[in-house]
């Protein structure tokens, strides 16, 4: 039977002090390489001990592995939103650490309020006025989703256990998140056609490492480098 999100133990809110803020980022960026594994290779103890943090501050933040899972997701899902908008177009860049502002889209409105910050428009062409791909920028927003796909299958095991509200399932969720990823990369790369190979490659490298044919490192590499072969195509001059 799902659990009720209210039954799960309360979480302390983000914290604002510089210095615990750093915890917090390296328990986030430490748990990522266990739930890459699934939800129960994500042992709180193992966590805190490789992120360098007192257990007690870790179960302050994330009380259970689901809760963390979750709050990684949502850390990655506000970057991902984030690389859909066009800050050199509109001017705009928000202050270092502060929180974005969030709309709750169909799928979001769950019971774990993975929320989306709102924003202007993208603006699928932007990188500078030749029209030129911006290779790190695009490799950054291809490599966030490569990341998210490997934990998929441990958040889909924590969204199974907690109470949606009605009309929302994990299904619908995900594929609103598959819509908002080829959003992102065609806005980093300005080419809709270079965003599908993008992903189907992402696709094929995220199998690759879980049928262990590649390692994470070996993938990375790959990826980058499709990054920077597609970007230098997009830029070439077309034949006459």
């Amino acid at each position: 039977m799902p659990e009720n999100h209210s039954d799960l133990p309360p979480m302390a809110p983000p914290p604002t002090l510089p210095r615990q803020r750093l915890r917090y980022t390296r328990i986030l960026e430490v748990a990522a390489g266990f739930v890459r594994k699934g939800l129960d290779s994500v042992v709180l103890s193992e966590v805190a001990a490789m992120a360098d943090v007192p257990l007690g501050t870790l179960y302050r933040y994330f009380p259970s592995a689901t809760q963390l899972v979750l709050a990684l997701y949502r850390k990655q899902l506000a970057e991902l939103y984030a690389a859909t908008e066009a800050p050199a177009a509109t001017g705009d860049s928000p202050a270092p650490g502060a929180p974005a502002a969030t709309a709750t889209t169909t799928a979001t409105a769950t019971a774990v309020h993975l929320k989306k910050p709102t924003g202007r428009s993208a603006n699928p062409s932007a990188g500078n006025s030749r029209g030129e791909v911006p290779v790190q920028a695009l490799a950054g927003v291809v490599m966030e989703i490569f990341h998210m796909r490997l934990m998929q299958p441990a958040v889909e095991q924590c969204l199974s256990k907690v109470v949606y509200v009605k009309g929302t399932d994990t299904t619908r969720l995900l594929r609103e998140i598959d819509a908002l990823a080829e959003k992102a990369v065609t806005a980093a790369s300005g080419d809709a056609a270079v965003s599908r190979v993008l992903l189907q490659t992402v696709t094929g490298l995220v199998q690759s490492v879980r049928c262990r044919r590649l390692s994470l490192f070996e993938a990375e590499e790959d990826l980058k480098k499709a990054c920077s072969l597609l970007s230098r195509a997009r830029q070439a001059p077309s034949p006459v």
